[in-house]
């Protein structure tokens, strides 16, 4: 007989992440030059930790095992990619506009039903998810009530209307 498993608490949520990066200055302008993170610390060890509102830290970045490295070939495990939940469109639209503005391409913009996204690379290759979620009682269902995410091509003419200014 299968032995149930008791979900994991509802309020559970993914703390940071922490990357390595080839160049610690390079990373930073990307994270916080571009995308607005605050730095909160610097070691000198080789390492920062960056946050949005005061929190310790979202995002670590190191160069321990990695300074002047090159990204890991295709084909290989490991991190996909690093999303970054945005509370609105409105800051979806910041972002969007952020890294226009900073000349970086993005690999796609979709829209999953759920949630609208933004995909591009930071300046170590590491692949990085901007999204923000729409309200819950707007997600796409099935009739059996299950998930029913899809993945659509995002307006994101319409998406930088929503910027506040």
């Amino acid at each position: 007989m299968a032995e149930t498993v008791t979900p994991v608490a509802a309020a559970t949520r993914i703390g940071h992440v922490h990357l390595k990066v080839a160049d610690l200055d390079r990373a930073l302008g990307f994270y916080c030059g571009v995308l607005g993170f605050e730095l909160m610390q610097r070691m000198s060890s080789g390492a920062a930790f960056i946050s949005a509102g005061g929190y310790h830290h979202h995002i670590g970045l190191n160069t321990w095992e990695s300074k002047g490295g090159r990204p890991p070939p295709s084909g290989t495990t490991g991190l996909f990619h690093t999303a970054i939940l945005y509370p609105n469109r409105a800051a979806l639209a910041d972002a969007l506009h952020r890294v226009m503005s900073a000349g970086i391409a993005l690999d796609g913009a979709s829209d999953h039903g759920v949630s609208e996204a933004l995909y591009l690379r930071d300046p170590d290759q590491n692949g990085v998810e901007l999204y923000c979620d729409r309200p819950k009682e707007q997600w796409p269902r099935n009739p059996d009530g299950s998930l029913a995410m899809f993945t659509q091509r995002l307006d994101i003419d319409d998406l930088l209307r929503q910027r506040a200014t």
